[in-house]
């Protein structure tokens, strides 16, 4: 990567991350949430969240309308997208060849394959700022919207240890904010730590070390989970003008469609991701029904956009482009990106000192463990073996055998070549969580509790990917979605009782 530093964006937008993201709608495995109540968070368990799942969702999806895992009365608007390449039904044809069921991934049960599920209304993105907060901002009376400010920190009277309010910045001005009841804090993964350590809430030696009072010592930070994915291996195909690319996309019939509200053309694909496939390793310990890596299906690479905002997305070098990906330019190929579900490196976040306005550190502590490229490495060989089946052969799949840059010295396609790869084409998809994890207060290791609620703080919550204990067997946007809905009903319950 450039300056060998890893890109790690945040949605400084209304509706967040869900207004920047991929739009992939995964709510997760059964047993990711049983984990998360039989480690002590009462009220988290699969049956008591799957309700929450159901009513944020409007699901138009062919063939599941009756099944009794789906919604289609709620806000969030879930559909498959309209536009398909012949290469992706060539993959998902290919997928079924080698084993897998075809499967709703929001259903039953997960392994298998699918085409992609998105937060998607009409082919156009459906944020939480789309679904919840467009319909109502101009219409209730009790909301306030600043856009264009930032909160500094979270006013904590340090004898009670009770939130009375926030402090922030608008217009180059410092106001503060007075809470009757309680603050909420829902500035994601990465800022929702950072303005509890400014605010007095964190680990003792970072926060003395900056200059700030210790008010409620705990591990704010000092635990971060994530989706490391590599970007690879990529396909070539015979197929002619099959891979979504800007060139293809942005014809004039194209954009007259999609602005007449067309949800068919190519404009509204998930930026090429368009199918899904979840494996389970064979040397995995977990039970059969819990995937252990994901296979993201994108009918295209780096190359879509001629490395104008994919590759500086990824943070790659020139080098890796121009060498693995220029010459694909002009040629249908596809990619899979390979993500392990559970990995075991455990990275942290820190503040340098004490300005709000500085970037949080984080380290995310990638392949600490081996055992993470492993399954990473299972899954490549399984995107090959799946580029191996009839349904594959007939577009004339075949793996582009451009050595990664920094590997060239290794065999290719051996084992110790694709470590090699793994440790070069890491890609992040912006799962993190945990930074401020959800567990019972006996729970060294955590920083609220089942309600969300900030240990030893009184009215203080904290609401978004932060909580998340432990990584589901998913892209976290929808689990984010389900967490708000049933936070709003644990804040309700609380004040109208």
């Amino acid at each position: 990567m450039v300056n060998n530093v890893c890109f790690h964006p945040r949605g400084r937008i209304l509706g967040g991350t869900s207004s920047i993201n991929f739009m992939i709608f995964i709510r997760g495995n059964r047993r990711d949430f049983d984990g998360w109540a039989a480690a002590g968070n009462t009220g988290w368990s699969y049956d008591e969240v799957l309700p929450y799942f159901r009513k944020m969702e409007n699901a138009v999806l062919d063939g599941l309308e009756q099944t009794p895992y789906r919604n289609h009365s709620g806000p969030l608007h879930v559909e498959h997208v309209k536009f398909r390449t012949q290469i992706v039904n060539a993959f998902v044809r290919g997928s079924q060849e080698s084993g897998l069921p075809l499967t709703d991934y929001n259903g039953a049960s997960q392994i298998g394959v699918a085409y992609v599920q998105a937060t998607t209304r009409q082919g156009r993105r459906h944020s939480s700022y789309r679904a919840y907060i467009e319909p109502i901002m101009f219409k209730r009376r009790n909301l306030k919207i600043f856009t264009f400010s930032r909160v500094t920190k979270v006013l904590i009277d340090p004898a009670t240890k009770a939130a009375y309010g926030v402090e922030f910045l608008y217009r180059k001005r410092l106001y503060s904010f007075r809470a009757n009841k309680e603050v909420v804090l829902s500035a994601g993964s990465f800022i929702s730590p950072q303005l509890l350590m400014l605010s007095g809430i964190g680990p003792a030696d970072n926060l003395q070390r900056i200059g700030v009072d210790v008010i409620q010592e705990l591990p704010v930070g000092v635990r971060m989970y994530e989706h490391v994915s590599h970007f690879g291996p990529t396909f070539i195909t015979n197929t002619t003008r099959q891979w979504i690319s800007t060139g293809l996309v942005a014809t004039i019939p194209n954009v007259l469609g999609f602005l007449a509200g067309r949800p068919d053309t190519s404009m509204s694909t998930l930026a090429s991701v368009e199918a899904l496939a979840f494996l389970k390793a064979p040397f995995s310990p977990l039970p059969a029904d819990w995937p252990d890596v994901e296979l993201i299906f994108a009918s295209g690479s780096l190359a879509s956009d001629q490395g104008t905002a994919l590759k500086p997305g990824a943070n790659f070098k020139n080098e890796i482009y121009d060498k693995m990906y220029r010459p694909l330019e002009n040629q249908d190929h596809y990619s899979v990106l390979v993500m392990p579900y559970h990995p075991k490196s455990v990275g942290r976040l820190w503040l340098k000192d004490k300005n709000p306005l500085a970037i949080p550190i984080i380290d995310p502590n990638y392949f600490a463990v081996e055992e993470d490229v492993d399954y990473m490495l299972h899954g490549i060989k399984e995107s090959i073996r799946i580029a191996e089946s009839p349904a594959m052969q007939k577009i004339g799949t075949k793996l582009l055998r451009t050595p990664v840059p920094g590997c060239e010295s290794l065999p290719f396609g051996s084992d110790d070549y694709w470590r090699c790869s793994i440790r070069t084409m890491t890609y992040t998809l912006h799962h993190q969580v945990a930074t401020t994890r959800m567990g019972p207060a006996s729970d060294p290791t955590a920083v609220v509790s089942p309600q969300l609620k900030v240990h030893g703080i009184r009215k203080l919550r904290v609401v978004d990917g932060g909580i998340i204990p432990s990584l589901p067997t998913a892209h976290t946007n929808a689990v984010i979605f389900m967490i708000a809905e049933k936070a709003a009903d644990l804040i309700r319950g609380e004040w109208e009782g």
